[in-house]
């Protein structure tokens, strides 16, 4: 099978290498109002696969991915008013120890045709001036919430992070050391939803399993990603939100990582087999749902033989959530939840507006002590460390229950993946007669090499993923003699440098595996050699939409680590091998000065077998510094993945030689993961650099390097 791959990705070098565009796609800045075109899925089981990556992917980037603890929520209801057929109560509890979701909490008045317990509806606010309290012509929550209860839902009324009674928290809150341990707004506002429910479910008058949510423009946002994430929703009305041109303006709809490679309108479809009513306005950015997101949603609902459990309402206005938007809303839940068709039964009633002095939970009352926004941050990145702490594997069984949590982890950190067949590498390589030995050449500038930098001239390729518009300069050295006797296949050490290909080529390390027969493959890494671009990294939401240039790297190893192994495995096929073709055996892998760090993390994300050995410049890099992420290493979410600890963890058992560590660099975790899997003797760990000679003995198989040095 890993043939048939090979041959696949061979061809497609050749037969599509002008699939690899002039200039990277990638230095191409993406933002909120970027248009983004459905992809289709050819099955469900397609479908199904994307569904789950996405999900984890909305987790991680709300810092819920391990999911926190359910801490005591403390509720606390009180305050009841009596109204006609409903009352309404004020209502907090602590959804993180200190933390406070306040609101409103509207109940029907039980009768004995209707007696409950009754449905339930979280119904978050969007960005309107008085938030939960907010009443007029273009969006009132009071309404919906009173004629939700009198049509016979227990309604919840949150407010959001910094509005009305959630004064604890900034809605601007956050920055880029947050952004490291997935602390964020709209990872707070998400946690408070999956609380909500919990605090539903709590009470004696609600049916646990008939929870509903509806919210319009940021309380639609709330909607669809609570929905995305929690099965306990059974159906949801998004209003106004979901789109495929605009996904947001405030912080509290966008996190690190959240729309990297989809869109709204994707993470929308998550909620599908439930019933989902998406509504939309001629008058904002969901103007085109008829004949855009709508069939992408439907599409996927067509694929899980769910269509009938779609449906879109547009109406001719602004922004909005009035009275046409919410009346469509109340027959939808009707028919879904109450099992009531009869549109005509869910018209709305005028309703009587409280003043804020009996809706504001601490109006006259004190405030009970919580966090602030440093102690916020502080209890979450202890949090997480415990959780990782309490998944460091001792054995076998735990190393690969550690690979299930906190690899997912660190792949959605990095946000990079060993191709799949869908998007095969493609290459565009010289011609391999070009390939000679035994002379001086010139190195891929164009500038004399001398023999003690290389004994070949460098065979320039370049590779792409197919649909990805990514374009990545890459050079190979052959060894400057044959092998005697029978030809074998050349093993080749993928040397990265933080410099580029030109760097790696012309290094001293280089030399010595040319020396000693060995083939030196290297790349322009995003933003290093030849691959260099500009793209303005200003937008506050920058990392929203767009991967940093250290986690683009992380990707370029793992897309050229494909294509050796894609070369290696064709070659074993001596059909599949073109005439002229130099046959690539083992590959290895190294890390040079901080291309060390790219190295560790990518060698983490591949396959076992990708690289025989490792051998890692860890670059005395401060791995329990925060400043040195920010200065040196910036990747979002790394620290909440768990760093080098885990990527090391992960390596794990393949040979590895990390050096260069100093006082500095962590491997504990390492040689913990290497003892719980029994292969202690597969990990060197050096505090000084390795030489040269050492390297390339460790990568022989020979290991000689002196761990105490």
């Amino acid at each position: 099978m890993k043939a048939v791959i090979a041959l696949t990705l061979w061809l497609a070098g050749f037969a599509c290498a002008q699939q690899i565009p002039d200039v990277d796609a990638r230095f191409q800045v993406r933002n909120t109002n970027t248009h983004v075109d459905f992809k289709s899925y050819p099955s469900r089981e397609t479908w199904e696969a994307r569904a789950l990556d996405l999900r984890r992917q909305v987790l991680m980037s709300a810092g819920l991915w391990p999911m926190p603890e359910r801490t005591p929520l403390k509720a606390q209801v009180f305050g009841k008013l009596a109204r006609d057929g409903y009352t309404i109560e004020k209502a907090y509890f602590e959804s993180y120890p200190g933390f406070y979701c306040t609101g409103n909490l509207y109940r029907p008045i039980p009768t004995e045709k209707r007696p409950g317990p009754f449905p339930s509806v979280w119904s978050p606010h969007g960005h309107w001036a008085y938030g939960r309290l907010h009443h007029d012509e273009v969006g009132s929550i009071p309404a919906r919430a009173i004629n939700l209860a009198r049509q016979g839902y227990v309604v919840f009324t949150p407010d959001m992070v910094g509005y009305n009674d959630s004064q604890q928290i900034s809605h601007q809150f956050g920055g880029k050391r947050e952004q490291l341990w997935g602390v964020n707004v709209l990872g707070l506002q998400l946690w408070n939803s999956i609380r909500g429910l919990d605090f539903l479910q709590s009470l004696p008058d609600v049916d646990g399993k008939r929870l509903v949510a509806t919210g319009a423009s940021g309380g639609g946002t709330q909607t669809f990603l609570l929905t995305a994430v929690d099965d306990r929703i059974a159906a949801a009305v998004p209003v106004n939100m979901i789109s495929a041109s605009m996904q947001g303006g405030s912080n509290c709809e966008n996190a690190a990582n959240l729309r990297l490679d989809t869109f709204n309108v994707e993470v929308g479809a998550l909620a599908a087999p439930r019933p989902l009513l998406m509504v939309a306005a001629t008058g904002d950015w969901t103007k085109n749902t008829p004949k855009e997101e709508f069939p992408a949603v439907q599409s996927i609902y067509r694929l899980l033989g769910a269509e009938d459990k779609v449906q879109m309402r547009q109406f001719n206005a602004p922004h909005n959530y009035n009275r046409d938007s919410r009346e469509a809303m109340y027959a939808f839940f009707g028919q879904w939840v109450l099992a009531d068709k009869d549109a005509a039964h869910f018209k709305e009633r005028n309703v009587r507006v409280e003043f804020p002095s009996d809706m504001l939970v601490f109006y006259g009352r004190e405030r009970p002590p919580g966090v602030n926004e440093q102690t916020l941050v502080e209890q979450r990145i202890a949090v997480a460390e415990r959780q990782l702490a309490a998944l460091k594997p001792a054995d076998a069984v735990g190393l690969a229950r550690f690979r299930e949590v906190m690899g997912v982890a660190l792949r959605q950190s990095l946000a990079a993946r060993v191709p799949s067949a869908a998007e095969a590498v493609i290459a565009a390589e010289g011609d391999p007669s070009a390939w000679e030995r035994g002379r001086p050449g010139r190195d891929t500038t164009g500038r004399k090499a001398t023999a003690d930098q290389t004994s070949a001239l460098p065979a320039r390729i370049l590779l792409g993923r197919g649909g990805r518009g990514d374009r990545i300069p890459a050079a190979l050295w052959l060894p400057p003699k044959p092998r005697a006797g029978k030809p074998l296949p050349i093993p080749v050490v993928f040397v990265m440098h933080p410099e580029g290909k030109n760097s790696a080529g012309a290094s001293p390390l280089a030399a010595e595996l040319l020396r000693r027969g060995s083939a030196v493959f290297s790349i322009d890494a995003f933003q290093t050699g030849e691959h260099l671009g500009t793209r303005d990294m200003s937008d506050r939401m920058f990392t929203t939409y767009n991967r940093t240039d250290d986690a683009e790297r992380v990707q370029d190893i793992l897309t050229a680590l494909t294509y050796l192994n894609g070369r290696k495995q064709l070659q074993q096929d001596a059909r599949a091998k073109p005439s002229g073709a130099v046959e690539l055996g083992e590959v290895s892998l190294v890390g040079m000065d901080r291309a060390g760090l790219w190295v560790l993390l990518a060698r983490a994300l591949a396959p076992q077998d990708f690289a025989a050995r490792t051998a890692a410049d860890a670059w005395q890099f401060e791995t329990e510094n925060d400043a040195a992420y920010l200065e040196k290493l910036f990747i979002p979410l790394i620290r909440r993945a768990g760093d080098f600890r885990t990527a090391t963890a992960l390596i794990a058992p393949a040979p590895l030689l990390i050096h260069n560590t100093g006082t500095t660099f962590r491997a504990d975790w390492a040689r913990d993961a290497y003892r719980a899997a029994g292969r202690e003797a597969a990990l060197a760990v050096k505090e000084a650099v390795a030489s040269e000679a050492e390297i390339a003995s460790w990568l022989a198989g020979r290991q000689d390097t002196d761990k105490r040095r």
